[in-house]
């Protein structure tokens, strides 16, 4: 059987290779595409994202891909946002107020509290909320993952886990085929990499032949 084909959304912002190469790691037929033609069959779609909410999402927008993701979404493929590519899900950020994003989640994304060094930039214990997220599966009760980022999204329903950076934080979310985290599995070591498994293996699962 072949090995579930992804699509990480190269929409010319930041270093996607590496999410890219971490996902052929574990086992994912992962391509960066620049376009829904190149993204079309894929088993699974992971949004990288580096950098500000406001260019991002004005890029992702331009390139077409926006509304490649939210179609997949909508189809009930596997999606994985990571960092800011979490962020597009949410209908906007305090960052860029005039640029919306993605508008897959309800509420907004904010600057992280007063009286922390911002941004995030560091290992931090990863405190899930749910015992049965398969995208948690395997990753032990506190694991360490790295984080870089000033914003993150508010509590919502969909949160799975948080970290404690001047009060709680949302770091990842799920709902059905929608998966999301705030941290850099592609940075945090063999935690992130069992994490990518478990999407990639979610993306097998989950395709119809």
């Amino acid at each position: 059987m072949r090995s579930p084909r992804i699509a990480v959304l190269d929409y010319g912002i930041g270093n996607l290779r590496s999410a890219e190469k971490a996902l052929q790691r574990v086992g994912g037929d992962a391509r960066l595409v620049a376009s829904a033609t190149e993204a079309a069959g894929a088993d699974g779609m992971v949004l990288p994202g580096v950098g500000s909410f406001g260019p991002s999402a004005r890029a992702l927008n331009s390139t077409g891909l926006a509304d490649a993701a939210r179609d997949v979404i909508e189809a009930g493929v596997p999606f994985l946002g990571i960092c800011v590519g979490l962020q597009l899900l949410y209908t906007g950020s305090d960052e860029d107020p005039d640029d919306p994003g993605l508008g897959i989640l309800e509420g907004d994304v904010r600057r992280l509290p007063s009286g922390v060094k911002r941004p995030q930039m560091q290992w931090n214990v990863l405190r899930s909320t749910d015992t049965e997220s398969p995208m948690l599966a395997g990753l032990g009760p506190e694991p360490w993952v790295y984080f870089v980022h000033s914003y993150a999204p508010t509590s919502s329903a969909e949160a799975v886990a948080y970290c404690d950076y001047g009060g709680p934080v949302v770091a990842a979310i799920e709902r059905a085929n929608l998966w999301g985290v705030q941290f850099h599995p592609e940075k945090s070591g063999d935690t992130g990499l069992k994490l990518l498994a478990n999407f990639v293996q979610f993306c097998g699962a989950s395709r119809t032949w």
